[in-house]
């Protein structure tokens, strides 16, 4: 809020954006946690003040402490995504691929990370009350005891009706065992390098993209590597 105060002092009226991040902390390491209640109750208290103020807020994201994508960094991402979610973050940064407290990113989290963010954009969208969401023709059409499957309004809506995870394994187990038994890590590997093999570069001017690299080294050699 100082921050913001001391913007309007320099530059009246400048757009700004109210952020959070915070995080509990190990006592016996030190190092940061998350995925844990009290940073959650922290972002909810400030999406609050920043509705009070008028501003935007940033926080959130899908935060682990894990160095893989396993259960721990599922259950941690999901507890720190949701609370951004419900509170109405405007601004999410760390949406994808977070691991290790953020000293590292994964590939594997990346993917399943772009997952939870589909689901989130289906969940924002609410219950849809258009009369083709309340299907009461359908309703009325097959009457008590009779079951949807092959009513005109399933076949029509089937293939939409659900968000469809590319990650999640929603299979009978015979067919899940045929497919290589492959947990979550081994799926979004693949849908990762598929993303890659698939992706087609925007069309962007040659001799554009030619100047901006030549600028990019010559700015590269005006000073020491630090990573050399």
């Amino acid at each position: 809020m100082a921050g913001m105060a001391y913007v309007q002092l320099v530059r009246p009226g400048a757009p700004v954006v109210f952020g959070s991040f915070a995080s509990s902390m190990s006592m016996q390491s030190g190092a940061p946690t998350f995925g844990t209640p009290e940073p959650a109750l922290v972002l909810f208290t400030l999406a609050a003040c920043a509705r009070r103020l008028g501003v935007p807020f940033r926080s959130g994201g899908n935060l682990t402490a894990s160095k893989l994508p396993d259960a721990q960094a599922a259950y941690e991402s999901a507890n720190t995504f949701l609370p951004t979610m419900l509170a109405g973050v405007n601004f999410v940064l760390h949406a994808a691929g977070w691991l290790e407290g953020g000293l590292v990113m994964g590939y594997e989290k990346f993917a399943m990370d772009l997952d939870q963010c589909g689901m989130a954009a289906r969940f924002q969208q609410g219950v849809d009350l258009s009369p083709n969401g309340q299907a009461l023709e359908a309703i009325i059409e097959n009457g008590p005891g009779q079951h949807f499957l092959g009513a005109a309004h399933t076949l029509a809506n089937f293939e939409t009706a659900f968000y469809r995870s590319t990650i999640a394994d929603n299979n009978s187990y015979e067919q899940w065992e045929a497919e290589g038994s492959k947990d979550a890590m081994q799926r979004a590997n693949a849908v990762w390098k598929q993303m890659l093999a698939d992706y087609e570069p925007p069309p962007f001017d040659e001799a554009v993209d030619e100047e901006l690299r030549e600028w990019i080294e010559r700015k590269k050699a005006s000073f020491p590597d630090s990573n050399a």
